[in-house]
C-alpha cells in the first residue's frame, strides 16, 4: 500500500515546469525575447535560401508571372533586409553579454537593440508596402495621431521606459519602493516593470513573498522611486531593538550591543561609511555627522520599558540575516548578566 503523503517529487517538479513553461510561453515580452534571440543558424540559412531565390529570379531561372515578379521580388528583398536587421542584432547581443559581466547592462542593451530592430523592421516593411515616401509618411502621421490619442497611457509609459534608461532612478537587480510596491526589480519592458514582492501583506520583514507586482512606467513620473541599491552607496542604515527594564545597567546593555555589532561587522562598515562620507563631502550637505561605529540609542517605549536600539549598516537584501545574527549573540551576551539586564519575561 502506498502512503498518500509520501511527497511526490519528481511529480511536483514536472507540473511546476509546466506551469512556468506555461507562463513564459504566455507572456508577450518572453515571447518578442524569443523572437528575437532565435536561432542564428537558422536565420542564416533561411538568409541564404532566399539570397538564392532573388539572384536566380533576377537571372529569370524561376518562371513566373510578369505581373507578380516585381512585388514577389521586392517582398523577399525586405525579408532579406529585415533578416540582416535580426541577425545583427542577434551578434551584437551575443557579443555584449560576453564581455559585459555587468547583468543590467546586458539587459539594457538588449531592450534598446530590440526597439531600434523593431523600428528598422517597420521603416523596411514601410518602404517596400509604398513606393510614394510622401504618401507613406502622410498615412503613418495620421495613423499616429489616432494611435496616439488612443493609447495615451501606454505612450506615457513607453516614455518612462526612456526616462527609466536614461535617468536610471531603478535598474533591474535594485530593491525598491514606489507607491505601495515594495520589491526586486525582475524586468523593465518598454510598458511595465514587475517586482518580486518583498513583505508584503503576510510579512513583517524584508523576505520575498513569493508574489510579483506589475506597474506602468508612467508611475516615475508621479510616484516617489525609493531605490535602496543606489550603485554609488549601495547599504542601508538598520536598527535592532531590545526592551530591558528600568532598573538594568543601561550603560552595560548599550556597550555589549555595540561591542558584539562592531566585532560582527568588524572594518566593513568604517570602510562604508568612509564611502558614505566621500560622497557627502561631494554634495552641499557635507557637514553632516555621520558614525563610522555602530550606535546605541535609548528611548521609553509605550510599555514603560526602556527600548535600546544598535544602528549599523547593512546590504538592503541582507536584512533580515544579519539582524537574526545580532539578535541572537546579544541575546546569549545579555543573558549572562541576569544581574544586569532584566528584561520583559522576568518581570
Amino acid at each position: 500500500m502506498i502512503n498518500s503523503n509520501t511527497p511526490q517529487q519528481p511529480e511536483d517538479d514536472t507540473k511546476i515546469q509546466i506551469a512556468i513553461d506555461e507562463s513564459l510561453n504566455s507572456d508577450p515580452e518572453i515571447l518578442k525575447a524569443r523572437f528575437y534571440s532565435g536561432s542564428l543558424g537558422i536565420m542564416t540559412f533561411i538568409f541564404i535560401g532566399l539570397a538564392v531565390i532573388a539572384f536566380l529570379l533576377s537571372r529569370e531561372y524561376i518562371p513566373i508571372a510578369e505581373s507578380y515578379a516585381v512585388s514577389v521580388q521586392k517582398s523577399i528583398y525586405a525579408a532579406l533586409l529585415i533578416l540582416v536587421v535580426l541577425i545583427l542584432a542577434k551578434i551584437l547581443k551575443k557579443i555584449v553579454s560576453r564581455k559585459v559581466t555587468d547583468k543590467t547592462t546586458v539587459y539594457n542593451f538588449g531592450q534598446i537593440v530590440n526597439l531600434l530592430a523593431l523600428l528598422l523592421i517597420g521603416l523596411i516593411g514601410l518602404s517596400f508596402l509604398f513606393a510614394n515616401w510622401y504618401a507613406a509618411m502622410v498615412s503613418f502621421g495620421v495613423v499616429s495621431l489616432i494611435l496616439g490619442l488612443a493609447l495615451q497611457n501606454p505612450i506615457s509609459s513607453f516614455f518612462g521606459w526612456l526616462y527609466i534608461l536614461l535617468r536610471k532612478p531603478y535598474e533591474v537587480g535594485d530593491r525598491i519602493k514606489i507607491g505601495n510596491a515594495f520589491g526586486d526589480v525582475i524586468r523593465v519592458s518598454y510598458i511595465d516593470t514587475t517586482l518580486w514582492e518583498c513583505k508584503g501583506d503576510y510579512l513583517t520583514g524584508d523576505h520575498p513573498s513569493g508574489r510579483i507586482i506589475k506597474f506602468a512606467n508612467s508611475k516615475v513620473f508621479s510616484e516617489y522611486v525609493f531605490n535602496y541599491s543606489w550603485p554609488l552607496f549601495p547599504y542601508i542604515w538598520n536598527e535592532l531593538r531590545i526592551l530591558v527594564s528600568h532598573d538594568s545597567d543601561l550603560q552595560f546593555v548599550s556597550e555589549s550591543m555595540q561591542r558584539i555589532t562592531e566585532a560582527d561587522l568588524g572594518e566593513t562598515m568604517m570602510n562604508r561609511v568612509k564611502q558614505y562620507k566621500d560622497i557627502l563631502s561631494r554634495t552641499p550637505v557635507d557637514q553632516l555627522q555621520v558614525a563610522e561605529h555602530p550606535g546605541t540609542l535609548l528611548r521609553v517605549h509605550d510599555s514603560t520599558w526602556i527600548e535600546v536600539s544598535i544602528r549599523y549598516l547593512v546590504e538592503p537584501k541582507n536584512t533580515g540575516a544579519v539582524r537574526k545574527r545580532l539578535f541572537l549573540n546579544i541575546m546569549k551576551e545579555l543573558r549572562q548578566s541576569p544581574d544586569k539586564v532584566r528584561f520583559p519575561a522576568n518581570a
